[in-house]
């Protein structure tokens, strides 16, 4: 059943594909949107670039394989495995670790923020204490004179009472009178002068 004059990979690639007609016909619905994912998947806006890419990438696939180029055998196979591995890992789990990684990034930023407002809240809770303070040193100052006049004010009492109980022994009273009278006529003199 084999194409005499073709090359051996083609003749394989045109007998896996009467093997695949032979299995019955598959329903048009399935086939028409495996294409369409397909397609759907390839890089371009056009069906037609879309179309170029699939043909030139299957054309370099059988020019390769005809050629033996590339062989299909374990480790082609294994490497396909792995980058299929690898494209799944990044495809699925890169957005789980943009969430987790925004996730700590979140909860790093309300850890600062909030240490940020506490910080800005003691910073003004500083500022009216001091500002309080401030206040303080008026405060002191008043009561300093109250405490200065009340001070002088317990002096004059003081001294006027001491010289009240003076004046009430007869002995003061008469050196006071005479210290008086002998002013009297130092003015006197003075004035007559």
């Amino acid at each position: 059943m084999l194409c005499c004059g073709l090359p051996k990979p083609i003749q394989l690639a045109l007998g896996l594909l009467r093997v695949g007609q032979s299995r019955g016909p598959r329903p048009a619905s399935s086939a028409h949107k495996k294409a369409q994912s397909i397609l759907d998947s390839l890089p371009g806006n056009s069906l037609i670039s879309k179309t170029a890419i699939l043909s030139s990438t299957a054309g370099v696939a059988i020019y390769a394989l005809s050629n033996e180029y590339n062989v299909v055998n374990e480790e082609t196979i294994v490497a396909l495995c792995l980058l299929s591995i690898w494209t799944a890992v990044f495809k699925y789990g890169g957005p789980l670790y943009t969430e987790w990684a925004d996730g700590q990034v979140n909860k790093i930023k309300g850890i600062l923020n909030a240490a940020r407002a506490d910080h800005t809240e003691a910073v003004k809770t500083r500022i009216e204490s001091v500002q309080q303070l401030g206040s303080a040193v008026d405060i002191t100052k008043t009561l300093f004179e109250v405490s200065k006049i009340r001070q002088q004010k317990e002096l004059a009492e003081s001294i006027i009472a001491k010289i009240q109980k003076e004046l009430e022994n007869p002995k003061v009273l008469q050196q006071i009178l005479q210290q008086s009278v002998a002013d009297v006529e130092k003015i006197v003199q003075s004035k007559a002068q």
